[in-house]
């Protein structure tokens, strides 16, 4: 799609790859980035920054678990500051435990935030787009939308789930001239993960270098975009050897899950303290599991 001159609506713009994904926006060239989360404060500093490149910054401080809410704020925004050509759905959480200790609540946001709001914004974004004949819409799964990780199984479903949305959206609004594509990041370097126990042997990328490839797909209408080697290699991994992954998922889940082995040592114990010696000091990730 054409960049500059455009409108993007952004939603987790307030930090992490959102915030960056907007500033890569701007410095391209885009004429008003839109920018949704519900940290108003922090908005208005990425206003701020926007500004400063020259290009024209809109905040709305909305919840998107809201459907009511989301709906007025559409209307307004598309009234006021639209039409929109670029919708980015990049707002999401994420809360790492084994599956037998989740908590009812944080599945209910995961799948609040990650699935429901974006649903909610997309279905009104895209009727309007519809009626123009024209608009591109990024939905921001993760490589956990390839590859599930363990302690993450509510958040790989939400990834999972946003990439079969995604295809089929695709195949839908091609008549409409609407491009639909997904952004996969590997392991991003943002608030959100910092809470979260990393994979052995994983080096996490930043939001700009997420943000640079994502401009890379929309110049180029790639429909998936595979962020880092690291998730080229997980997804081949998959593809040719799916025990080997699933060997190398369980070696590298975080030392909670595999506390079990230390008490009695195994095969797997010896081959996980082998790794521990020769891929980490040689700083060879294998496979990432993302935060978004």
């Amino acid at each position: 799609m054409k960049i500059q001159g455009n409108i993007a609506l952004i939603t987790g713009a307030s930090r992490g790859i959102g915030k960056a994904i907007a500033l890569a926006l701007a410095q391209q060239g885009m004429k008003r980035l839109i920018l949704i989360a519900r940290d108003h404060q922090k908005l208005a500093q990425v206003a701020q920054e926007i500004e400063a490149m020259g290009a024209e910054a809109v905040i709305m401080s909305v919840d998107l678990t809201r459907a009511t809410e989301v709906n007025i704020a559409v209307a307004q925004l598309w009234r006021n500051h639209g039409p929109i050509h670029l919708l980015v759905n990049c707002a999401g959480v994420a809360y790492q435990t084994s599956f037998l200790r989740s908590k009812l609540p944080q599945v209910q946001e995961e799948l609040s935030v990650n699935l429901l709001g974006m649903y909610t914004l997309t279905s009104l974004i895209a009727r309007r787009m519809a009626s123009q004949r024209q608009g591109t819409i990024v939905n921001v799964s993760s490589l956990m939308g390839k590859v599930a990780a363990p302690t993450m199984a509510t958040y790989s479903a939400t990834k999972f789930a946003i990439l079969g949305f995604t295809q089929a959206l695709r195949q839908e609004l091609a008549q409409y001239n609407i491009q639909v594509q997904a952004l996969l990041p590997s392991l991003t370097d943002t608030d959100m993960v910092r809470n979260l126990q990393l994979f052995r042997w994983v080096i996490p990328m930043t939001p700009q270098q997420v943000a640079q490839a994502l401009i890379a797909g929309l110049q180029s209408d790639r429909p998936e975009i595979l962020v880092g080697w690291q998730s080229h290699l997980a997804v081949w991994c998959q593809r040719l050897a799916p025990w080997l992954l699933e060997l190398i998922l369980k070696i590298a889940a975080p030392p909670g899950l595999n506390q079990h082995l230390a008490e009695k040592p195994s095969l797997l114990s010896r081959i996980n303290r082998f790794c521990d010696v020769v891929l980490f000091r040689n700083v060879i990730p294998l496979v990432s599991a993302r935060k978004s």
